[in-house]
């Protein structure tokens, strides 16, 4: 029920409850006897008793709600009132007695102090009224708001009808007819309680007697609130309405906590049970958060443990994982590990845990039928063992153990079946994050074997006169076991080399880093093509395992005579455009560590280029031809010298990008497999220029 009239903050409710509050004050202190005689002022004054009552009920109401108290703190505290109520009741009454005579009611004093003991029932019956409302709507579904909309009604009339019998006693059978359908409505309301359900063993024991307690103090407060006395008369004579109300509150108390205490009473067997129930979902939903957010998989098999053996009563609990088919320890509770691991080897020798696909129980009893070696254990005299799989795949098991003689029944099993898949999924999580850490950190290492390779490689072309140079990498991989570099050497003379170690990734990038430094080297002591390679592949014997081979052209320009000098070990052909035309130079050779005898040196073959204004030289790995399109069908030579021919005639950067744009439009669909190298020089050397100027 949602007390609304006025909508304000609980703030402005508490200056409402206060100032109406003042407001009847200050009403009785300025008018004390009108009512024993006016009809009007008898209703004003009960119109100021009830809208008193309402905005404090209101205030305390949304008090209790936005503090969220628990059922039995609510209870404690109405008891508390309660007891306060019968302290007023039994206690201020004498006091009254002696302080004040029949003749001196209306005197000043006995105003304010009847006024006050007035004001102190409002807020008392105002928080023990929001109390039962809370207890009545908690865990409640909101269709039962009728039934109790109802009784505040019939609460309401009854008050009403008091006042009535006040001004004219004959009609003092409404109220009692008011009365009686309350009381039927409270029993009602009383029944209709679901947060005693929700108790734990513990609460529901104390809960039981408390209900006594107040069932007993609720009825002697009502016995005391009908009785005509000193005490009641001055409540009555303020406001029969409130006296009214006190005596049903009193009577719906004393009915309330003694249907809860029957109803506790019949709840009691089957506490337990929820108690497990309620904690097996409070375990799962803190497995289910772990799991999300802690990524230490030996502190999520520690809780695992933990709570099979306080969900499950077991007297010890252990989870073993599978990593490549040999079981470990992750947890142990309550036992050695030297003891679980022996356990361990025993079930799944002895009881073929290797095939179970749902939670196995092992008895003492089963063992002796089972005649596979007797019980694994003399401590313990069941286990309980659950799978954790994931993808049909068992990545370990979750045991528990217990002492006693009590197996592990259904409930057990389905529990420890439910922490182990939550287990299973802790595993599996573990070993992706692992995976992934390892991923990031080989995918850093290669970010920095990228960084070396872009190094390693060279910044910019060489700016030579009369030739014009054009050179790109692109790796299929983070690295790549392409090659290319360019050596200043004698005046006049330029190096030249490009390579394709065999292999992808960062064993070919090992690799070429190797060829770098022999290249560089050789390429300042030697300017034979041929015998440069003959020497890199004596070198690179040591180097090279049987799997891996290097082709290479390495090449020398002399800018003076206009000559180039070239030698291929097993390399893709050099592409000479010449007039329009394309010619392949391809001396023979073998790939450098393919044969470390004598027939290497006699495979390989130094040819000489005569170079002619506008020659275009390509050099290139086999990453170009071998591009596949979304068919698999491969680039090929043919549409390689067809793009170089079509683009030849403008700027050698530009006829690069025409290449790779159009091997890229073709292998669209489908990804990168191969390095990529591709260096172009082209002879612009003009016969007047000088010859030979660098």
């Amino acid at each position: 029920m949602k007390l609304n009239f006025f909508s304000f903050d609980n703030n402005r409710k508490l200056e409402n409850a206060i100032s109406f509050s003042i407001i009847l004050f200050l009403f009785r202190l300025v008018f004390p006897d009108d009512m024993g005689f006016s009809p009007i002022m008898v209703v004003i004054n009960e119109a100021l008793v009830v809208l008193t009552f309402y905005v404090i009920t209101l205030y305390v109401t949304e008090f209790i709600e936005e503090k969220k108290y628990p059922p039995l703190s609510l209870i404690l505290n109405a008891g508390i009132l309660n007891a306060f109520i019968f302290f007023v009741l039994a206690v201020i009454a004498a006091l009254f007695a002696g302080i004040f005579s029949e003749s001196n009611y209306a005197n000043f004093f006995y105003s304010i102090a009847s006024i006050l003991y007035s004001l102190i029932f409002i807020a008392a019956l105002s928080y023990i009224f929001s109390v039962f409302k809370r207890l009545f709507f908690l865990k409640q579904k909101k269709g039962n708001i009728l039934y109790f909309n109802s009784m505040i009604g019939f609460l309401l009339a009854t008050s009403a009808s008091a006042t009535l019998n006040f001004l004219t006693p004959s009609f003092d059978f409404i109220n009692n007819a008011f009365k009686v359908v309350t009381i039927l409505l409270i029993i009602l309301n009383s029944i209709r309680i679901s947060w005693i359900a929700f108790l734990t063993k513990k609460e529901k024991i104390y809960l039981l007697v408390i209900s006594i307690i107040l069932s007993i103090l609720f009825g002697v407060n009502a016995g005391l609130s009908s009785n005509p006395s000193l005490t009641n008369k001055t409540l009555t004579e303020f406001s029969p309405a409130l006296h009214q109300f006190l005596e049903m509150m009193m009577i719906y108390g004393s009915i309330f906590f003694g249907i809860v205490f029957f109803t506790t009473l019949f709840h009691l067997p089957t506490a337990e049970a929820f108690d497990r129930k309620a904690m097996e979902v409070s375990s799962l939903m803190d497995l289910s958060r772990l799991i999300t957010q802690v990524f230490d998989f030996k502190e999520l098999a520690d809780t695992v443990t933990d709570i099979t053996i306080q969900v499950c009563k077991s007297d010890s609990a252990w989870l073993v994982s599978n990593s490549k088919g040999e079981l470990s320890l992750s947890a142990v509770r309550n036992i050695g590990y030297l003891e679980a691991d022996k356990i361990t080897n025993a079930l799944t020798d002895q009881f073929d845990l290797k095939n179970i696909n749902t939670v196995k129980t092992i008895s003492k009893k089963q063992a002796s039928l089972n005649g596979n070696g007797g019980f694994p254990s003399n401590d313990f005299s069941s286990f309980a063992v659950s799978p954790l799989k994931v993808h049909n795949f068992i990545n370990g098991y979750l045991i528990a153990a217990r002492r006693n003689e009590d197996l592990f029944d259904d409930d057990d099993q389905k529990a420890i079946g439910a922490f182990a898949d939550y287990a299973a999924v802790a595993i599996e999580n573990a070993k992706l994050l692992e995976e992934s850490l390892e991923k990031e950190r080989l995918e850093k290492e290669l970010d920095v074997a990228r960084e070396i390779q872009y190094k390693i490689l060279p910044h910019k072309t060489p700016d030579i006169k009369g030739l014009e140079i054009s050179a790109l990498f692109i790796p299929a991989f983070e690295v790549g076991g392409d090659y290319y570099d360019f050596f200043r050497l004698e005046e006049n003379l330029l190096g030249f080399v490009i390579a394709d170690v065999s292999g992808k990734g960062i064993s070919a990038a090992f690799i070429m880093a190797e060829v770098k430094g022999i290249f560089e080297s050789l390429a300042k002591l030697i300017l034979s093509p041929r015998e440069v390679l003959t020497k890199a592949n004596e070198i690179l014997r040591g180097s090279l395992d049987k799997k891996s081979f290097v082709t290479v052209i390495y090449g020398i320009i002399d800018t003076k005579n206009e000559v180039m000098y070239t030698s291929r070990a097993g390399h893709s052909p050099l592409l000479l455009v010449r007039d329009g035309q394309i010619e392949e130079i391809k001396p023979s050779g073998m790939g450098l560590g393919l044969d470390f005898s004598p027939n290497f040196l006699n495979s390989l073959e130094e040819v000489r280029i005569k170079l002619k204004e506008s020659d275009i030289l390509v050099l290139f790995t086999d990453g170009i031809p071998e591009a596949k399109n979304a068919s698999l069908e491969d680039y090929g030579y043919e549409r390689f010298e067809r793009t170089i021919l079509h683009s030849c005639m403008g700027d050698i950067n530009e006829l690069s990008n025409q290449i790779m744009k159009d091997v890229t439009t073709y292998s669209q669909g489908n990804p990168q497999h191969d390095d990529i190298t591709l260096v172009i020089f082209k002879w612009t050397k003009e016969k007047n220029n000088k010859a030979g100027e660098i």
